[in-house]
C-alpha cells in the first residue's frame, strides 16, 4: 500500500501544527521550557482497538506516554495518574 503522507509529515500535523495554528506555544515541540507532552508509539503496531460495540478500548502501540512531564501510560499500562489540565491560548 503506497504512503498518503511520510510519517514525520503525520506527526508535525498532529503536534506542532495545530499547536501553532491555535496559539498554544508551549506545546507541540520538545524543547527546554516547552510542556513536557510525549508519546513513545510503534508504528508497525499502532493500532485503535475501540469498535462501534466497544468504543472504550485502550489503542496499541503507544507503550509510553507523558502528559505535564508526568508518566501516564507505562510499558502499555495506564499508571492511573491525571496530568492532564485544560489548554488556554497563551498570548
Amino acid at each position: 500500500m503506497a504512503e498518503l503522507i511520510s510519517e514525520s509529515q503525520a506527526v508535525r500535523k498532529m503536534t506542532s501544527f495545530p499547536a501553532q495554528k491555535f496559539g498554544l506555544w508551549k506545546k507541540g515541540i520538545v524543547r527546554e521550557g516547552m510542556d513536557a507532552d510525549l508519546v513513545i508509539f510503534d508504528p508497525d503496531t499502532i493500532t485503535d482497538r475501540s469498535t462501534f460495540q466497544e468504543p472504550h478500548q485502550y489503542p496499541a502501540g503507544l507503550p509510553y506516554v507523558m502528559l505535564n512531564g508526568q508518566v501516564v501510560v507505562d510499558q502499555d499500562r495506564y499508571t492511573g495518574r491525571l496530568a492532564g489540565r485544560v489548554v488556554k491560548k497563551q498570548g
